[in-house]
């Protein structure tokens, strides 16, 4: 059990869901602001943001990034895009201030031991480590020196490589640890969600395990909580036609709507592994099952042969179960088609 402010993740707990807001800010506070009171008003538990210094992972101008935008495909340096999506402390802080107002859980992705110390200054309760910073180890561990509750995503990952950041992570003290999976890829196409993943990732590891969702649609966050999800990470957008690489493919705030009261049903679906007739069935049991009846109109003292019998609704007789000692004896009482069998309208000790 992980244990996030006023929350707790965790199996028996409801699914932790949090909106990635991402850069779904388009580097506009106001945006932002907008798209975490939609977030909280569409059922989010948590809003995410990434925090980085476009220097930390990205250098070469050249390097580009394709994706639609508006129904555009539009091909841009990587640097420039990144740099336009960048939050500052100062920005943090505005938007950590408003989250614990607004009673919701603020965390964010952060690139650098820069960025992970601008998340300590502000005293956010969750972070996250990106399927990209999977392999820096190093990170991992600053992360995991911190003592805050961690998420490693593991898109993209080898079984090898996640093994090798876990022990990262415990090698440096870290205790709550959160594992996610995921698919990079956006959006990412059905056969390629492999959400079998998840028991493969809680059975190895050990760790809780959510699901980052890059697809359309709420169907595969909804499928990994009747696989165990016990979080889900959603991209969240206060609307699809903004500009900008993730608009596209997140969920704005009715499909986040959706999604939230439709995981909310399925855990109550899924109730109880316990075998036996739940609260409602016993309610109807006594109408809807059988007891033993007869068939046609008998004399008292007959003796009752399989052919006499029939199995009737409602279950105020004997039960169906106990045919074969009834077989055999001799009515007590005259008895009409229909009626059922009563422990007193039989003669047992002939």
């Amino acid at each position: 059990m992980i244990k996030i402010e006023n929350k707790v993740i965790g199996e028996g707990n409801p699914c932790f869901i949090a909106a990635e807001v991402g850069i779904n800010h388009n580097g506009d506070m106001d945006l932002a602001i907008r798209t975490i009171d939609a977030a909280i008003a569409s059922g989010a538990d948590a809003v995410k943001f990434q925090n980085y210094y476009t220097e930390d992972f990205v250098l070469d101008k050249t390097l580009s990034y394709t994706y639609i935008s508006q129904g555009t495909s539009v091909t841009e340096s990587q640097y420039d895009m990144f740099k336009r999506y960048e939050l500052n402390l100062e920005q943090l802080e505005m938007l950590k201030r408003h989250c614990d107002k607004k009673g919701v859980v603020f965390f964010s992705t952060p690139t650098s031991e820069r960025g992970l110390d601008d998340l300590k200054k502000i005293g956010v309760s969750l972070l996250k480590n990106g399927s990209d910073f999977l392999v820096n180890t190093s990170f991992i561990k600053k992360m995991a020196y911190t003592g805050i509750p961690t998420i490693i995503s593991t898109g993209m990952a080898h079984v090898a490589e996640i093994d090798e950041a876990v022990r990262a992570f415990e090698e440096a003290g870290g205790k709550d640890l959160l594992l996610l999976h995921c698919t990079s890829s956006y959006p990412t196409p059905d056969d390629d969600i492999h959400l079998n993943k998840i028991t493969s990732l809680r059975s190895a590891f050990g760790y809780p395990v959510g699901f980052s969702d890059h697809t359309w649609g709420a169907e595969a966050a909804i499928g990994s909580v009747v696989l165990g999800a016990v979080f889900i990470e959603k991209h969240f957008t206060l609307d699809n036609s903004l500009p900008g690489p993730d608009h596209r493919f997140s969920s704005d705030p009715k499909e986040f709507g959706n999604l939230v009261a439709a995981v909310r049903k399925i855990e109550r679906a899924l109730g109880s592994a316990k075998l036996g007739p739940t609260a409602s069935e016993k309610l109807t049991l006594k109408d809807f099952r059988l007891s033993c009846a007869v068939n046609k109109d008998l004399e008292a003292g007959h003796t009752i042969r399989e052919d006499d019998l029939i199995f009737l609704r409602p279950a105020t007789g004997i039960h169906p179960s106990f045919a074969n000692h009834i077989i055999g004896n001799k009515t007590r009482v005259a008895l009409s088609k229909g009626d059922f069998i009563q422990l007193g309208s039989m003669n047992f000790d002939d």
